[in-house]
């Protein structure tokens, strides 16, 4: 599992970096005000559908569904493939032209602003140029889903490298030619560049997968014969997941109208700084618990269809270690370090250095959530191993339940500037909350995840990892108050400083201590160097 996450790690994370700039340029070329909030407003809206409903569908039903096939039918499930790209490929070319028509509605429905209004019109026509990649972005992702059944992860982790490189392009074009971060000045033409820009990265990044899937001898052939496509079972297990993405939509939809809220107030401190913070929250996931997640599921399926439910808590086991070893540090270094990180990607062009420090202190509060929502996220593997995706219904309302009270609790108690801040600990309290839940009953469906021994490994790492916040702590506090601030040198030094030498210092320590799963790291870079 370490060497098929390490190919992961290694694609997403020339994703990541390649995401970073894409972020910087956006930043540079439109800013984080009220062009910045109206794109990303726009940009949200597919992904945080297809998000939230391919990513739970493809993890709870249709990657279970396609091991079992390949196990049990006689072509070693072709051709039920087959009928599931067809289906998914008609189902969201009709989802994408629905959602182009109601590109009006669906901003109304995830912001605060009034419909007369230029950030309004604006949003509404950057909306209609992104939402056709909806259909684009879905069957890359049925394509991933595939190639990961066939134990393929690179194309998948590095097909989103495409689409930040024709993203990065796209705005930097728009930063010579285009009108720049003034939404009263920007064109009908400058909307058609950033949204359709947007739309191509996305076609290639679907075009990376499909050839990916040629190569491994997967030829795509219509198959309109829905008798054999098995949609019974697969509605009747995805009705629940299709409940989880109720859920969770209209708690993300009171995020985004409760950030354009405090938007309107206060320029500069709405959806934009919410957006590009949890953007860099998510990276450390992205890199390290996705890839653990895409190789961990398939083989847990596998163990839950034999019956071996001792490899189903031995394969979790490992990796919440595996994921923690590293999230626990990371997540120390966010609290320290935000503004530190957000400098020098967003201070730049259209975005003032107070804005970029802005958006780092939301990035600080974000650190919080990091290790309870990898955590969180594992466990669901738990159950849709199993095939339930009701469970995870229940666990995903309960955490949006409390996550939507503690948003509203914080955006009425705290000040307009703050508020974007108190969303985001209204998401960490929420998730730490929605693990606990999830761990008790995961621990039930296989008699038990061994808690005990996973409370004392993450102990021992947050005790590593003190050093390296204490380091982290001290650099700040020196070119914080002895140089004058964080400007772009200052705070690249301090990542320098803290970051750099704080994760060397932590691998270190963490060694020492015979933390096995960073020793298996250690180990697995030190053996790559030496060949």
């Amino acid at each position: 599992m370490l060497r098929a996450s390490a190919i992961m790690a290694a694609g997403t994370m020339v994703s990541r970096v390649t995401g970073f700039v894409r972020t910087m340029v956006l930043a540079y070329a439109i800013g984080t005000a009220a062009l910045g909030d109206a794109y990303n407003a726009a940009y949200a809206i597919p992904y945080s559908i297809l998000d939230l409903l391919l990513l739970g569908v493809l993890s709870s039903v249709v990657v279970p569904m396609i091991v079992r096939a390949q196990q049990s039918d006689e072509d070693g499930g072709r051709a039920y493939e087959q009928r599931l790209l067809t289906i998914s490929t008609v189902a969201l070319v009709v989802v994408a032209v629905a959602a182009v028509l109601a590109a009006p509605l669906l901003i109304d429905l995830y912001t605060d602003w009034d419909p007369g209004s230029r950030r309004f019109e604006v949003a509404v026509t950057l909306a209609r140029f992104i939402l056709p990649q909806l259909a684009f972005f879905g069957v890359g992702a049925v394509a991933g889903a595939i190639l990961n059944t066939r134990d393929r992860y690179g194309a998948p982790m590095w097909a989103p490298v495409v689409n930040n490189l024709v993203v990065i392009v796209m705005f930097v074009l728009y930063a010579v030619v285009g009108t720049g971060g003034d939404i009263d000045k920007v064109t009908n033409t400058d909307l058609a560049l950033l949204g359709l820009g947007t739309t191509a990265g996305i076609v290639g990044q679907a075009a990376v997968l499909i050839v990916a899937l040629r190569r491994v001898g997967f030829a795509f052939v219509p198959r309109f014969d829905l008798r054999n496509a098995r949609l019974g079972e697969m509605g009747r297990a995805g009705v629940w997941t299709i409940g989880y993405v109720v859920v969770t939509q209209l708690g993300f939809m009171l995020t985004t109208n409760l950030a354009s809220s405090a938007g309107n107030v206060v320029d500069g401190h709405g959806i934009s700084p919410y957006t590009l913070a949890f953007q860099l929250f998510q990276l450390p996931y992205g890199v390290i618990g996705v890839s653990v997640i895409t190789a961990m599921l398939p083989r847990m399926s596998r163990a839950v269809a034999d019956g071996r439910f001792a490899d189903v808590r031995s394969e979790f086991g490992s990796s919440v270690r595996l994921v923690c070893s590293l999230m626990v540090p990371v997540s120390l270094l966010l609290m320290v370090l935000g503004p530190a990180i957000t400098v020098p990607i967003y201070g730049h062009g259209a975005n003032s250095v107070a804005d970029a420090v802005y958006i780092g202190n939301v990035l600080q509060v974000y650190g919080l959530a990091l290790v309870p929502f990898a955590v969180f996220q594992l466990l669901l593997r738990v159950f849709y191993s199993f095939g339930d995706t009701r469970t995870p219904v229940f666990i995903g309302a309960g955490t949006t339940a409390v996550n939507a009270l503690l948003m509203v609790l914080f955006f009425v108690l705290l000040p307009a500037r703050y508020a974007v801040m108190g969303l985001a600990l209204a998401y960490a309290i929420a998730y730490g909350l929605g693990a606990g839940l999830a761990w008790i009953l995961a621990s039930r469906r296989v008699q038990g995840l061994g808690g005990w021994a996973v409370g004392m490994a993450m102990t021992r790492m947050y005790l590593a990892a003190i050093p390296t916040a204490v380091l982290a702590l001290a650099s700040v506090w020196l070119f914080t108050t002895v140089f004058g601030g964080l400007d772009f040198l200052n705070s690249v030094i301090v990542l320098a400083i803290g970051g750099g030498l704080g994760m060397l210092l932590y691998l270190g320590v963490a060694h020492r201590m015979r933390i096995p799963e960073v020793n298996s790291i250690v180990g697995m870079v030190a053996r790559r160097v030496g060949r």
